[in-house]
This record gives structure tokens, sequence and C-alpha cells, in this order.
């Protein structure tokens, strides 16, 4: 705990829809706070993102990383605009140099279908959808941002797989697995990859075989990519953990919040050995920007996630449990007729915080 027995969160709201989903969880956590007894919070503002970037020429101060690593954990809404781009072309993202900065290496991306939310897999809502993609976010082909090499005729990006952070990244997932398990997990790992084409990925591959061997109550199975991709649009109720590399986990941490109902509903952390940060999976959407339709349901997924880690690292109880609370008011509120524009719904951003807020109380 830092001073005062107030977690310190460190809070980038940064560009689009960023700030609007962010206010909307600092309405709900600040509620959270005066309903739990031995929980409180110091919320510290840390610029940073696109706008910043144009107006400053630096989209990540070092005033900003310092206060992010003295935080106990860092809230961060979206960075990011299409127009505002680094000299080189590629696009402004202070939240992916966090995690290099702080080694964030494991980027946990849940995906659980909420009652009724609609999906676009048959069967989804009878079966029930609760997976988690963890995906590395220090290496992989991202090890390469900012170093590629162009010429007229050719590009190049390399792909680093390290023993050290496969490791840590295949243990933190098979405790995961084993920590769903008391949840109605199936204590079950797929490592996700391509290893019977690129060597990188059979060396990924070993290492995850030779780390199972410690977790002789999970079931530890692989699959490829591409085979992923097809099983997850037919039956994502068959998986529990899918822990895979950098560019991969990118995509399909995209592709199975589209099984849940959009962007809108996925939240994320990324998390190192001693530092986190949470934000939601989705963009900064600058086309809805100040109109009051983003839908926060993923920043406040984000914040209970926030909460659960929190409380784990230090042994919180008041924090752990008021993660689970959101969590249940979330479904409460989806339960009840809470529809966000995202998928058709009548519900903007105050009328998801609002409907959350009541279902807590």
């Amino acid at each position: 705990m830092s001073a005062n027995d107030a977690f310190h969160i460190a809070v980038i709201g940064g560009d689009g829809i960023g700030p609007e989903v962010t206010a909307s969880a600092l309405e709900m956590l600040k509620v959270v706070e005066s309903t739990t007894p031995g929980l409180k919070f110091r919320f510290t503002e840390a610029p940073a993102g696109a706008m910043l970037y144009k107006e400053t020429g630096n989209a990540l101060p070092e005033s900003t990383v310092r206060l992010c690593g003295d935080a106990d954990a860092v809230l961060l809404g979206a960075c990011g605009l299409p127009d505002i781009r680094y000299p080189d072309g590629t696009e402004i993202a202070p939240q992916v140099e966090l995690r290099f900065i702080y080694d964030l290496y494991a980027g946990v991306r849940p995906c659980r279908l909420l009652p009724g939310v609609p999906s676009p897999i048959v069967g989804a809502t009878e079966k029930g959808i609760d997976l988690v993609v963890i995906r590395e976010s220090t290496e992989g082909l991202f090890a390469s941002m900012g170093k590629g090499i162009v010429t007229n005729e050719e590009a190049r990006e390399t792909m680093v797989i390290t023993r050290k952070t496969s490791q840590r990244l295949f243990d933190f997932s098979l405790k995961l697995a084993q920590r769903r398990k008391g949840r109605g997990g199936k204590s079950l790992v797929h490592c996700v990859d391509k290893a019977n084409v690129f060597r990188a990925f059979a060396f990924f591959r070993k290492i995850y075989d030779e780390r199972t061997k410690a977790f002789p109550d999970i079931k530890a199975d692989h699959i490829y990519i591409d085979a992923c991709c097809a099983a997850l649009l037919r039956k994502p109720w068959d998986f529990d953990v899918l822990v895979t590399e950098n560019m991969f986990g990118d995509i399909l941490s995209d592709l199975t919040a589209g099984l849940v109902g959009g962007m809108g509903m996925a939240p994320s952390a990324d998390i190192g050995d001693k530092y986190a940060v949470f934000q939601p999976c989705h963009g900064t959407a600058p086309d809805i920007m100040g109109q009051g339709k983003a839908n926060p349901t993923a920043m406040l997924l984000s914040a209970a996630m926030m909460l659960e880690w929190l409380g784990d690292k230090h042994e919180h109880s008041p924090a752990k449990d008021a993660a689970q609370r959101i969590e249940r008011a979330v479904d409460k509120a989806f339960a009840g007729g809470l529809k966000p524009m995202e998928f058709g719904g009548p519900d903007g951003t105050a009328g998801v915080t609002k409907a959350v807020i009541a279902a807590l109380n």
C-alpha cells in the first residue's frame, strides 16, 4: 500500500474517447470507494498520447513515465489518433512503450459473454463464452517496433522469442488456469503458435512443454494460429486459456472481442512482475469522440481487473471484494436490458455508467 493507506492510481485519459471512458471508470471507482470499508484511492492525472505529441512533440513525457512507475497501478483510457503519427508513419502508442519500459510481458485479454449481450456465434447464449487470451507483450514481432529495415526494394522486421520471457509468460498462464478452476474454468491451456513453419515458434512451443511439467493439474495442449481462429468461430466455449506470441495475441484478442459484443466489451491488462497497466482493448474511436456514444463497459471491467490485481498483490481483501462487486454489477445491468449504442442499443456512455453504478448500489 502507498501513503495514507490509499492506492495511488496514475490515470492516462489519452485521446479520442479515452478521456470519456476514463471519466466513467473514475466515477464508478469513487462510488466503490465510498461503499467499501478499507478501500481508498488517490488518482493522479498522467498526460500522454497523440494530442500531447501534437502540442509538445512528446507523446510520453519522462514525468509521466516516473509517475506510472511510482503509482500502485496505471489506468489508461486509449491513446493514438490516425491523423497524428510519428515522422516514420507509425502510430503514436505510449501504451505500447510502457509495456517495454516496465517489462509488462503478460497481456491479459478476458473474453466473457455477459447476460443479454448478443454474439454472432450460434449457440453462444446457451453454452456461454468465458476464456482468456494471454498475449506476450514485449517480444515477438513487436520487438522490432521502430527498428525495421526499409529500402526501396524491401522491408524487414525481426521476431524475437526469448527463453526468460517465454518461461514467465507460460508460468503466468498456467497459474491463471489454476485460479480459474475455482470459477468454472476448464484447467486447460492452449499454446497458440505456428511451430510447423517457423523455428522461433518451435522454440516457443518447446519452452511451453517444459514449463507445463510443473503443472500436472492443468491440461496442456497446442493449436496452430490458423486452426485456433477457425475453432473460435465454431466452438469458443471449448477454450479456457490461450497463450501466444505478441502479434498473434493482438489479432486473437480483437477476434475474441467480436465474439462477445465488440471492442467496447473487452477489458485488458498488461502485467509484469512488479507493474501493471489496465485499459480497454479498444482504440480511440475518433469518429464518435465527444458525442457520448462510447461504450465504457470495457473500461469499467478493466478497473475491476485492476482491483483484483491490487488485491492479490497486496493481500488486500477489500480490493478483491470490490472487483467482484463491479463484475456482478456489470452482469446485473446487462441482464436488466442495458444495450450500448455499440451494438444497436440506445445507451450511451452516461447511460451505461449510470446503470452499472445503480447495480452497484
